[in-house]
């Protein structure tokens, strides 16, 4: 069989046949799952509802999902380095450093906790979470406006690439040339716009409606075919560089009754009106499908099939470009990845039955008390009023006609029983998902007259399922993720960044240096143990590490400075503070070698003789006495004036009171300004003035 190049007809067939039987297999054998999923988070079941009786739902499946969440994205946000690049050699030790901390602050950058919360609750909700990691270029226009240019200026400007005149105004001035001449020159008043290209890093949670994959892949690195199946405008095709003629003829979205939109239903909770926007007086603003398809295809007639990006729009699948791509851009988040396969379990796949099975019960107890306490009653025909009987007023009458005409119908209270069965559940629930009560703090009781090590045993054990949901979602699809981002920054930035690395201190990066083939390394809070004994842990491996830096040094080959530092940023972390650089300054090992030699020249001067050092230590010491004989004067002095000072003023109130004694029986003035001036005279007149305290205050 002759091999040949594949045309663009070609392209679209096979692209079209792949996409149709990707989107058939996951609308049979996934899409139901995910419909019910949400509903039942919703707060609804599949079990009918009787006239008159309860309603009520229990919510099992959201009660989960927003108990396991926040101790999900706690492992991954408690700490600075959630992933960190792993060098390949000694050469790349400095280079993985950097982008550690740029992939990171790049993460921060776009709105990591966002894109964590989302991916998190749908790989909870709905088997799987997507993020889609792609380099987005886009134009951006500036204007710019000079004024009385030159022909040569002008020609310059004008010439420059992606420059637009706006504006142009042409004057003639009068100047003189190099003999005196006048002589007419023109000159240029301009408006220009310059487009330039620009681009960044995006990273986002796709909704699992909008991603397909073949009904065979196991991963998507080994998918035949990945897609992403979205709604744009005819103007967001345009501005992606499409030919407005083309994309404006577009079919349609031709989804309206298909599973993927009944999902974006069940989550919005509203139907769109794509009618009113299909009819829109602007065509620019017409939504349309446009799928985006990864897929391994032999376009050159080579014999191998190597990855594409094949782009086609509208209900129809119709081809608009397709080009040789590296990566696709997709990582998956599973919390319960089942083997050989691509889609897993959810925390819904579980719970769906038992959320019914005790909704049922809730609504059982319910309406036991309702009977319990408004029981229905026994009446004689024509021996009772029916109208007082039917009138349920406090305190009102009815009327009989014999004696035991009313006799109320006894209903068993069950409920207690009820409640029982109710609690088998979810203990049941908390062995299935991997939480407690007691893990959780909610139940105070929970954890009485139980034993420490009964008490560490039951939250090890609801925390394991747990940290392995972690584990799977930091080996899977936060791995992936951040693998993805450090290839599109090495591939796309062509420019040295300025990265601030700790308080105010910048350097230059270069992410064009940089490894892309760096392995990543999840650096997440897992284990058996608790918080409380991770912290334990940590706090010993300080105690070895000061006693072997105490006691053989800094060049000791074992521990190093750099490497306490790291135990205390993990302490900070492990107690929810994130920013270490604020407490303890990272040290380059250019800065730990530099600081090692100084240590080493000093050890390295000559000891003192013992003369020399005895001089020394008593010259210390008789500075030491006598700054404390000093302290004891001063101190001596204060208490004196605060005496003094208590004197005076004891005497001012006797003259005031005094004064006022003499003045009250014998009615004749006293002169108390003079008598206080005899009293404001140098308490000290043997000191210097500049000693003296007057005034009777200090």
């Amino acid at each position: 069989m002759e091999l040949k190049p594949l045309e663009a007809d070609d392209v679209e067939n096979i692209a079209r046949e792949a996409i149709l039987d990707a989107i058939d297999f996951v609308e049979s054998d996934v899409a139901e799952d995910r419909i019910k999923a949400q509903r039942y988070y919703n707060g609804e079941v599949d079990i009918g509802e009787e006239e008159g009786r309860s309603s009520v739902v229990s919510t099992k499946v959201r009660d989960a999902i927003r108990s396991i969440k926040p101790s999900l994205l706690r492992v991954f946000l408690s700490t600075d380095r959630p992933v960190e690049f792993v060098p390949t050699g000694p050469e790349d030790i400095k280079f993985a450093e950097q982008a550690t901390k740029y992939i990171q602050y790049k993460f921060q950058e776009l709105n990591g906790y966002d894109v964590l919360n989302d991916v998190f609750h749908d790989a909870l909700l709905k088997k799987t979470g997507i993020v889609k990691v792609y380099w987005d270029t886009y134009e951006e226009s500036e204007t710019y406006t000079f004024n009385n240019l030159n022909d040569m200026e002008f020609s310059t400007i004008v010439n420059e690439q992606n420059v637009e005149v706006v504006e142009h105004i042409t004057n003639i001035s009068i100047e003189l040339d190099e003999f005196g001449a006048e002589i007419e020159m023109p000159r240029h008043d301009l408006k220009v716009s310059k487009i330039n290209e620009m681009g960044d890093l995006c990273v986002e949670s796709v909704p699992p409606e909008e991603f397909f994959i073949d009904r065979n892949a196991k991963s998507i690195d080994t998918a035949y075919v990945v897609g992403h199946r979205t709604e744009v405008r005819v103007s967001d095709l345009v501005a992606m560089g499409y030919d407005f003629d083309v994309v404006s003829e577009l079919s349609g979205l031709g989804h309206s009754d298909t599973f993927s939109d009944v999902e974006r239903y069940e989550r919005r909770g509203y139907e769109q009106d794509y009618q009113q926007d299909d009819n829109a007086m602007d065509p620019s603003m017409r939504i349309v499908a446009l799928t985006e398809l990864y897929m391994k295809i032999d376009v050159n007639g080579t014999g191998v099939a190597e990855m594409q990006k094949v782009v086609l729009g509208g209900s129809a699948y119709e081809l608009l470009s397709f080009e040789p791509w590296g990566d696709q851009p997709f990582a998956a988040f599973e919390i319960d990845p089942e083997p050989h396969t691509f889609y897993g379990k959810s925390i819904a796949d579980l719970l769906c039955e038992d959320q019914d099975a005790a909704t049922m019960m809730l609504r059982g107890v319910l309406d036991n008390v309702a009977l319990t306490n408004h029981p229905r009653t026994e009446v004689i025909d024509g021996a009772v009023n029916m109208d007082d009987m039917l009138n349920n007023e406090i305190g009102g009458i009815v009327r009989v006609r014999q004696g035991g005409a009313i006799v109320p119908l006894t209903v068993p209270f069950v409920a207690a029983q009820t409640l029982s069965a109710i609690e088998y559940y979810d203990s049941a629930i908390e062995q299935k998902v991997g939480i407690s009560r007691a893990s959780l703090g909610l139940n105070p009781d929970a954890l009485q007259a139980t034993t420490a090590t009964a008490v560490n045993a039951t939250m090890q054990g609801a925390a394991g399922q747990i940290e392995v949901m972690a584990r799977n979602l930091a080996e899977g699809g936060v791995r992936q993720m951040f693998k993805l981002m450090l290839k599109l920054v090495i591939e796309n930035c062509d420019e040295a960044k300025i990265m601030r690395i700790s308080g105010e201190d910048y350097i230059p990066v270069d992410p064009r240096s940089w490894n892309k083939k760096m392995d990543t390394s999840v650096n997440v809070g897992l284990g058996t143990g608790r918080e409380d004994q991770r912290n334990a842990a940590l706090t010993q491996a300080l105690q070895m590490q000061m006693q072997i830096f105490q006691s053989y040094g800094p060049s000791n080959g074992l521990v190093s400075m750099s490497q306490i530092r790291n135990t205390l940023a993990d302490m900070l972390a492990l107690n929810g503070v994130r920013n270490a650089d604020r407490y303890f300054a990272p040290m380059s090992p250019e800065q730990e070698q530099q600081l090692l030699a100084q240590q080493q020249q000093g050890e390295q001067q000559p000891p003192m003789d013992q003369g020399t050092a005895y001089l020394q230590a008593e010259q210390l010491k008789a500075e030491a006495k006598a700054q404390t004989d000093m302290a004891k004067l001063q101190i001596d002095a204060q208490k004196a004036i605060a005496a003094d000072d208590r004197e005076r003023d004891k005497m001012d109130q006797n003259l005031l009171v005094s004064a006022a004694e003499i003045l009250g029986k014998y009615g004749t003035a006293v002169d108390v300004a003079q008598v206080k001036q005899m009293q404001n005279v140098p308490r000290y007149p043997a000191e210097a003035p500049a000693q003296a305290v007057t005034g009777g205050r200090f």
